[in-house]
């Protein structure tokens, strides 16, 4: 008896270390989002300004806006999955029943697992075939820019999962709960 509540006791610390580091992790992926943002922010109002009331255009600055909002765009993927924003129509999903939001989860999941994988194989196929090419503005190879399709689309598959093994793990305590009531 002492062995099982010993190991249960053991499994509950892991697994405690493991839901805190991902939770770090969460806040250092949200800062470089919310950072990213920031800087695009910033950028474009600098960009509209020194256009507008001085009449310079800077070649770089337009293209560094360009990719650092695909960035954000790419990056923010997973943001969406984790924090559960992404596409449902929530007045319509809200009325149904619970077996049928179950079915429309996994349903979705789904479908967003085959668009996920079928973009990071061709975003790793375009930064592969392309990013040798240098960039007009900034001067740099454009796997700079490629790159965040195939790396955003890796890290919203892993937050996906991270949600359906979740979302499992709750519809079997729910329905452990009903066995045992």
């Amino acid at each position: 008896m002492d062995e099982i509540s010993g190991r249960k006791s053991l499994a509950k610390q892991i697994s405690g270390k493991i839901i805190r580091a991902g939770e770090i992790l969460y806040k250092i992926y949200l800062g470089i989002g919310i950072a990213a943002m920031g800087i695009v922010a910033l950028c474009v109002i600098y960009s509209v300004f020194s256009r507008y009331l001085f009449g310079i255009s800077h070649r770089q600055m337009e293209e560094f806006i360009t990719t650092a909002f695909a960035f954000t765009t790419f990056w923010g993927i997973g943001i969406c999955f984790i924090q559960r924003e992404h596409v449902v129509i929530d007045s319509i999903v809200s009325i149904l029943p619970p077996l049928i939001k179950r079915i429309l989860l996994f349903f979705n999941y789904t479908i967003v697992l085959i668009v996920l994988v079928v973009m990071f194989y061709y975003g790793m196929h375009y930064a592969g075939r392309y990013g040798h090419q240098i960039s007009f503005g900034m001067g740099i190879p454009m796997i700079w820019m490629y790159g965040i399709i195939p790396v955003g689309c890796f890290i919203g598959l892993i937050c996906v999962l991270v949600n359906l093994y979740k979302d499992v793990l709750g519809m079997l305590a729910r329905s452990k709960e009903q066995k045992e009531n």
